[in-house]
């Protein structure tokens, strides 16, 4: 049956679920048996989760949505999510009766290509568009077979800005249906100390909210928790539809007992900047207004009342002008004036009859704007401690005078000269908002487009808002010279109260005692200076509180922001420094899988027994204008092998005392895959080859008595070698599980992922960490990773990486067993049979096909075989040279020395 035909079914947190179809009355009337309440043609949402985990403001969020079709036909179903713009989202995952169906950040031009593929074979859906202000709304659906349940799972993080004293969580709310769990979980984590947290939603009564809403705060940790039952979600005591529909928002705030607050973890710092309490440096503005026909009728109506709500909260040690441009430029006053009362009356007359007409003189309106903050400053008609601001809010494009974006551009930076910040607003749709955006961003401002809407006159006073209250100018953010690597932007023309600013970095040298960070500024009395000083033992002990931190975060929180100022940068450059810039940009987005401007993410999923290829972008306020040509830099090919393992510590052959604890049975897999059975007795080993297609999922531990399972997934090669007789295979990826302690760990060549129930932490090969959780330990070292189970399970990941150039081969893992000694005597699997004591006798030895490699027959499992003398390598400690361990090769696929054969190990998925 064709998908189209199917009715179309819109589930999760942030949109809801659309029916088409038989009315559901009568389906009710005309169904076989009886359903769970909340059922909507056929399928039931039974949960639906949003945790949110803040550590010292970098936001880390989980959205997953459970479905169960209990119809007797196929459904297609759609998760919808609207996630803020400001947000990168890092992962998500499809999973249907088990089977996950993963989302793959790829750089953007390789997943247009794999996205263009699939348009010609009909197969494609766009994951991600702009919605509304604030939100991007991602989408995607699924078919799901009658019967079957389905798992949609998104995360996403960001950097919460501080916004007039608040950081705030934006949720947008939208079932549609009742959800048997509806929760949103939000766990905050600040060093400094919580000082006000508040939660509210826009959709329900406030007696409702209070009784399905729970907030608290005390000392660091703040919760908040929403959790309506059926009932409390109905539009009406006797209603099946949900009133969960728009906005929940939470907002806190940190106490600021020092200005400054820096944090360091795993080598990364941060440092916090907001200081209370000054007075307010007095400022020159110039408002540039653009009065052409275009702004006819009500947006000319609302900028004019949002003018004269900002003139009642000018100060009076400010000085200001207005310039109104159309085909030409016409000025309130021919300079600079204070506002006194005389003058903001004066003022509020010339903004009421202001009148629209004409045409768009972009280019000389500002050029007269800056020119009278520039000449007011040399003539001193202005306060010698005040800031200069130019603020100009157009509605289209410069069509009169000078036209040519880039000409004004340049224009205006030569005229500014670095001096103040130009903030541009743009009204509405039509027009250039990257060339706004750009011409900020040079000028140390910002562009903020206002939206054509009944509250566009409170859009533009919330910005003067923003901007009214400098609290100090030229901040310099200063550290310890040769200490700090890839520093973000550390000055900053204004400091404006209730804002802040973040600056991160990564420490030359991790085993500093200490730690000491100075701000300077320019206050509206006399310069300043702020020191925050660090003993970095005692920082260790202020972030022991690890339930509410994921481990990276400060790392995460770099990445984040170095991405988004490059991308900043990107805008105004060109050539070679463009191509740097983005080539910075795009190799953070891919290693911290972050889909930014740069990447997009692949999802593959089900459809009619094929494949659909789906992608996800991150949508602009304007055409893209971010790519340019990248050339992905050189890295040392570090080869590709087959290897052995021991035990660490031993070589090849140590044979312990069988009195002190029980044989342990060494064993690994990697290279192409090649299996290595050490066996100590014997003082020798086995090894053997797998045989299987790319994609294939083979199981290598099961052991149903401790919950253990380890399953690895099998790479190709990029395109065949120029030997067409053999087909090399490694595992890209492998999955670590244990069903008792709700643990997850998935491997791959670019990431490591941990999940501990709904929890999830993701780790880079270049981090060097530690996880200690529940007598799991998880280390990362640097292109190694071992993980242990308590006393007596352990297993060691190597990634062997290649260099990107490379035509044939990919980066691949090796897998070892170190130590099994804890594992019951049921666990099985391609590794795991040879977890238990088996015996093996070799005999007539002679030359065999190849001199150097003897043949000999091998008695073992009750088989009589061939094998043939050879070597593999353990890379444990050496990654690129590795260490020869001899081995006996069984042909076959193992066959003989496996239980069954090798195809009774493959398994649907890697969990």
């Amino acid at each position: 049956m064709a998908s189209a035909r199917w009715p179309c079914l819109i589930l999760a947190l942030l949109s809801g679920v659309a029916v088409s179809g038989f009315p559901r009355r009568l389906c009710r009337l005309l169904g076989k048996r009886s359903l769970p309440e909340g059922v909507v043609d056929g399928i039931e949402v039974y949960g639906t989760k949003v945790h949110c985990k803040v550590t010292s403001r970098f936001a880390h969020n989980v959205v997953t949505t459970r479905a169960v079709n209990h119809a007797d036909t196929a459904k297609e179903v759609s998760f919808n999510v609207e996630l803020p713009k400001t947000a990168f989202i890092t992962n998500f995952t499809l999973t249907i009766d088990g089977v996950t169906y993963p989302g793959n950040v790829k750089e953007k031009e390789v997943a247009k290509k794999q996205y263009e593929k699939a348009v010609s074979q009909g197969k494609t859906a766009g994951l991600v568009k702009a919605s509304g202000r604030k939100l991007e709304k991602f989408t995607v659906s699924v078919n799901v077979a009658a019967g079957s349940k389905v798992t949609f799972e998104l995360t996403y993080e960001e950097l919460l800005k501080r916004h007039k004293g608040k950081y705030e969580m934006y949720l947008k709310v939208q079932p549609k249906q009742l959800v048997k769990h509806f929760e949103i979980t939000a766990d905050i984590f600040e060093p400094q100390g919580i000082s006000t947290l508040d939660a509210e939603a826009s959709f329900i009564t406030n007696d409702l909210l209070s009784s399905a809403l729970t907030k608290s705060f005390s000392g660091k940790k703040g919760h908040v928790s929403f959790k309506p039952s059926l009932d409390q979600q109905r539009s009406c005591p006797t209603c099946t539809d949900s009133l969960l529909k728009g906005d929940f928002i939470i907002t806190y705030d940190v106490n600021r007992e020092s200005p400054a607050n820096v944090q360091i973890v795993n080598g990364y710092f941060v440092h916090f900047f907001a200081p209370q309490g000054l007075p307010v440096v007095p400022k020159n503005v110039v408002f540039v207004i653009d009065v052409s026909g275009s702004m006819h009728g009500r947006k000319m109506e609302q900028t004019k009342d949002a003018l004269l709500k900002i003139l009642e909260d000018v100060k009076e040690d400010d000085y200001l002008n207005f310039i109104l441009f159309s085909g030409g430029v016409t000025t309130w006053k021919d300079t600079l004036v204070q506002a006194t009362p005389e003058n903001i009356q004066e003022a509020r007359k010339f903004v009421m009859n202001i009148r629209d007409q004409g045409m768009t003189n972009i280019n000389d309106a500002l050029l007269k704007g800056i020119s009278m903050l520039n000449k007011a400053w040399e003539e001193y008609r202005v306060l010698e401690r005040s800031t200069s601001i130019v603020i100009m809010l157009t509605d289209g494009d410069a069509n009169v005078g000078e036209s040519r974006p880039e000409k004004i551009q340049e224009n205006v930076r030569n005229a500014i000269g670095g001096k103040f910040p130009l903030y541009n607003l743009g009204f509405g749709n039509n027009l250039n908002y990257n060339f706004l955006e750009r011409m900020a961003l040079e000028n140390h401002g910002l562009a903020r487009r206002i939206y054509e809407d009944s509250d566009a006159n409170v859009q533009l006073q919330g910005f003067y808002e923003e901007v009214a209250n400098p609290l100090l100018t030229d901040v310099e953010m200063e550290y310890p010279e040769n200490a700090i690597l890839d520093l973000t932007q550390n000055s900053y023309q204004h400091f404006y109260d209730g804002s802040e600013i973040v600056v991160a970095g990564r420490l030359a040298d991790e085993d500093m005692n200490s730690f000491k960070a100075d701000v300077k500024g320019h206050g509206a009395i006399n310069d300043l200076t702020f020191t925050e000083e660090l003993d970095m033992k005692e920082m260790e002990k202020a972030l022991k509180e690890r339930d509410y931190i994921f481990g990276n975060y400060i790392e995460r929180l770099w990445a984040y922001l170095t991405i988004e100022q490059l991308l900043e940068k990107c805008k105004n450059a060109h050539g070679e420094e463009k191509e740097n810039l983005t080539a910075q940009a795009l190799d953070l987005s891919l290693k911290y899988h972050f889909v930014t401007p740069l990447t997009s993410m692949v999802v593959t999923k089900p459809e009619d027994n094929e494949n659909k290829t789906a992608i996800a972008d991150k949508p602009g306020e304007g055409p893209v204008d971010a790519e340019a040509n990248y050339q992905p830099p050189q890295t040392p090919y570090y080869g590709v092998h087959p290897t052995g393992t021991r035990r660490q510590g031993e070589g090849p052959g140590t044979v312990r005392d069988p009195g002190s604890q029980p044989f342990l049975y060494v064993h690994s897999v990697d290279g192409d895959p090649h299996f290595i059975i050490q066996v100590p007795e014997k003082d020798d080993a086995i090894c053997f080859n797998i045989d299987e297609d790319p994609g294939t999922v083979l199981r290598l531990i099961q052991d149903p008595v401790t919950g253990l399972t380890v399953n690895g997934q099998i790479i190709g090669e990029k395109r065949s070698s120029l030997d067409s007789q053999t087909r090399k295979t490694y595992f890209g990826k492998l999955g670590i599980a244990n069903a008792q302690m709700d643990f997850q760990i998935e491997v791959t060549p670019e990431r490591i992922t941990l999940w501990h129930g709904a929890a999830q932490s993701t780790f880079s090969w270049l981090d060097t960490v530690t996880v200690t959780q529940d007598g799991l330990s998880v280390t990362i070292d640097r292109k190694n990773m071992v993980v242990s189970f308590g006393d007596g399970v352990t297993f060691v990941v190597v990634l062997h990486q290649v260099w990107k150039k490379q035509p044939i081969h990919h980066d691949f893992l090796g897998f070892y067993v170190v130590d099994s000694h804890r594992m019951s005597a049921q666990t099985h699997g391609l590794l795991g049979q040879f977890f238990h004591p088996f015996d093996f006798k070799v005999s007539d030895v002679h030359p065999g096909s190849d001199p150097t490699k003897p043949d000999a027959t091998m008695v073992v499992k009750n088989h009589r075989l061939t094998v043939t003398r050879g070597s593999q390598k353990d890379y444990r400690k050496d990654v690129s040279v590795g260490t020869k361990v001899a081995c006996w090769f069984v042909h076959n696929n193992g066959q003989g020395l496996i239980d069954g054969v090798h195809s009774d190990y493959i398994v649907p998925s890697l969990f």
